[in-house]
């Protein structure tokens, strides 16, 4: 008997020691080719989490770290305030959550990690053994993060005051349940020890949602093309697409259900826009140069298919510009005189323009395949354009009366779609899905990036779960220094 009560006292002891490493998690261990074992200590009382760890890196194909880990399936919301002890020896040591298929060192994994010198990433592997590539934040910490799971779909935002969260960005990712979730410390070298300090630890478990019960998620955001931060205009449950930005700079314009509504941008409640008749509006819709107009691309005349009006940017009874449909506006001259479009016409999709006015189409591209998305230069002088004419859908310019169409981007890992060219002629930015995706379809991994417009190598601006309606129209601030655009999420229905 009393030996029996002394194996109880021990389990009960052990489980204690357990708990006061572990606190809320099940285990702990070292992943990959660790050098000097790692640990972990839980503070029950200020909810803390430390963790002591080595490890040569969390890249490339194989990681080494300490993880402090539940094995769990589902949606889940993660977040964490992190901080380091002391200096450190390498600014890229890191430490966050980690979500991994497997505790094998090269398993598939997505993770939100505060680094050494602060800078705040999401980085993840899609494949067994593969690479590893990351969405970034310029601002660093301190701050909050916070890791979202819903289905497939991750997303990372940060909130530097704690309370006010940010997104930085979205990715998709197949990770097979039950999945690895907890904390995790990389010293970044493989004979030395760092310790993080990881407080504020919420872990919810929302549970397996079956797709056929989430509900979209659309919100309006706007991104700085210098220090790549995101913030959030408008985020609401239902659909809504392509936002314009006003000449003053002070409202944004989205369609939702045929219908063009504008919105601050310090955000607020969105204001329906009196279109008249034109009631079945797409995602092709924009301002004229000099802010006194709209134009809309409407389907709500029975059998035509959709076509162009022009409207007063304040509201009021539009007026049909393009007789034939379908046709879809993209572009507006900077005089003012002419529109750009896409419209099919015997079977294929190419470039036109009209008077504004009215009168006779001028076509401007005649290569088989898709073009799309025509869209003045500030000066007038070209027309940047979308096409598959070389079988992978690039960005393409051409002189504004269609003579000199050449090709623009010219890396074979995207497809490019809508480009839009910054008010002060700078800058280009784009739509691109990865090249194996075709057309522009919603729900899709899709970057925004951006490159000279004289021409260089684009950079990605931010990446997002996103597509059809992220950014198919003009969508530069005045200033050319930022550019709003939709991203979407698929969330449980409560």
């Amino acid at each position: 008997m009393i030996r029996g009560l002394c194996i109880l006292c021990l389990n009960v002891f052990l489980a204690g020691v357990s708990a006061a490493a572990t606190g809320q998690f099940e285990g702990q261990t070292d992943v990959g080719d660790i050098q000097i074992p790692g640990s972990a200590k839980f503070d029950p009382q200020k909810n803390e989490y430390q963790i002591t760890a080595s490890g040569a890196n969390m890249w490339e194909s194989k990681d080494a770290f300490h993880f402090l880990w539940n094995r769990l399936s589902g949606d889940l919301r993660l977040a964490a305030d992190i901080n380091w002890v002391g200096k450190g020896k390498n600014a890229h040591r890191k430490a966050g959550w980690v979500i991994r298929r497997t505790l094998d060192a090269d398993s598939p994994y997505i993770d939100a990690v505060v680094h050494g010198d602060g800078l705040i990433a999401m980085q993840f592997r899609k494949v067994i053994g593969g690479a590893t590539f990351e969405v970034l934040r310029s601002v660093k910490a301190p701050a909050t993060i916070h890791l979202e799971r819903n289905a497939d779909t991750f997303t990372l935002s940060v909130a530097p005051d704690g309370k006010t969260f940010e997104p930085v960005g979205s990715v998709s990712l197949a990770l097979t349940d039950p999945v690895y979730v907890g904390l995790a410390v990389c010293s970044h070298e493989a004979n030395t020890l760092e310790t993080a300090v990881f407080s504020n630890v919420k872990l919810e478990k929302l549970g397996v949602v079956p797709v056929k019960e989430r509900i979209l998620e659309s919100t309006l955001e706007t991104i700085s093309i210098e220090t790549g931060e995101r913030k959030i205009i408008y985020r609401t449950r239902g659909h809504f697409e392509a936002p314009n930005w006003s000449l003053d700079g002070k409202t944004l314009l989205f369609n939702s259900k045929g219908l063009i509504y504008k919105i601050p941008v310090d955000g607020g409640k969105p204001q329906l826009l009196d279109t008249g008749e034109a009631d079945k509006c797409n995602n092709d819709h924009g301002l004229s140069p000099d802010g006194k107009f709209l134009a809309v691309s409407s389907q709500h005349i029975a059998g035509g298919g959709s076509l162009i009006y022009v409207l007063p940017s304040a509201g009021g009874m539009p007026r049909l510009v393009t007789p034939r449909g379908p046709s879809y506006w993209h572009g507006w001259s900077p005089d003012g005189n002419t529109l750009a479009y896409c419209a099919k016409r015997s079977g294929e999709f190419d470039i036109y323009t009209i008077p504004v006015n009215g009168g006779e189409e001028t076509r401007l591209t005649t290569a088989p395949g898709l073009d799309d998305g025509p869209e003045y230069s500030p000066d007038g002088k070209y027309i940047f354009f979308n096409s598959e004419r070389t079988g992978l859908m690039k960005i393409w310019r051409m002189n504004a009366d269609g003579n000199d169409q050449q090709q623009v981007t010219l890396d074979k890992e995207y497809a490019d779609w809508f480009a839009h060219p910054s008010p002060d002629g700078k800058w280009l930015v784009f739509v691109s899905y990865d090249k194996t995706v075709k057309g522009h379809p919603a729900n899709k991994d899709v970057a925004l990036r951006i490159m000279p417009l004289r021409g260089g190598q684009p950079r990605v601006l931010t990446r997002l779960f996103g597509g059809q309606g992220t950014m198919n129209v003009p969508s530069w601030s005045p200033d050319s220094k930022q550019v709003a655009f939709v991203s979407y999420r698929l969330l449980p229905s409560e």
